[in-house]
């Protein structure tokens, strides 16, 4: 049992340990393509808090994959429309929404400024200015950010996408 719990360990801190190149996640974006002030905005429907920033750009933008990542998840669901699902270095989850299509297929390991898809309005998104809703969740809390605001406890979880996109190359 100790191996086991011993080995559970190294895996975690292995994965601290790769390297998270960034890149903006939208081919030729710049932070003059979203709005700085929309993380954690509120009201923002049925969520409350908007919990990551929207990327606009013409639809058919290509979408790339913003480190290196293990693509785990790609479907529809209601809210995000045609979405990806990655995990990537220091084990934290990146969301891709509202794609109007998805270039990759099951589970798939990509580098970062891999091509996923490309920039659409689905899901609850429809009928708006095409966007990539783009939001980074870490499974590990970062308790120090959590704060006061309305459902501050999960920006434990929620990571502002404009601070991690600020080191993007």
């Amino acid at each position: 049992m100790r191996w086991i719990f011993l080995g559970l360990c190294v895996v975690v801190l292995l994965g601290f340990a790769i390297p998270e190149p960034r890149t903006i996640p939208v081919d030729n974006a710049s932070s003059a393509d979203w709005n700085k002030d929309t993380f954690w905005y509120e009201p923002w429907g049925t969520s409350g808090v908007h919990k990551g920033i929207d990327i606009f750009a013409q639809k058919g933008t290509s979408v790339l994959s913003s480190t290196h990542q293990l693509i785990i998840y790609q479907g529809q669901k209601p809210k995000g429309g045609n979405i990806v699902l990655a995990l990537g270095p220091k084990w934290r989850l990146h969301y891709y929404a509202h794609l109007d299509s998805i270039d990759i297929d099951g589970i798939t390991l990509l580098s970062k400024g891999a091509k996923i898809g490309t920039v659409g309005s689905t899901g609850n998104a429809q009928g708006k200015a095409p966007h990539l809703h783009y939001s980074i969740v870490s499974l590990f809390p970062y308790f120090w950010l959590a704060d006061e605001s309305t459902q501050g406890a999960k920006k434990a979880y929620y990571l502002n996408p404009i601070s991690y996109l600020s080191a993007a190359d």
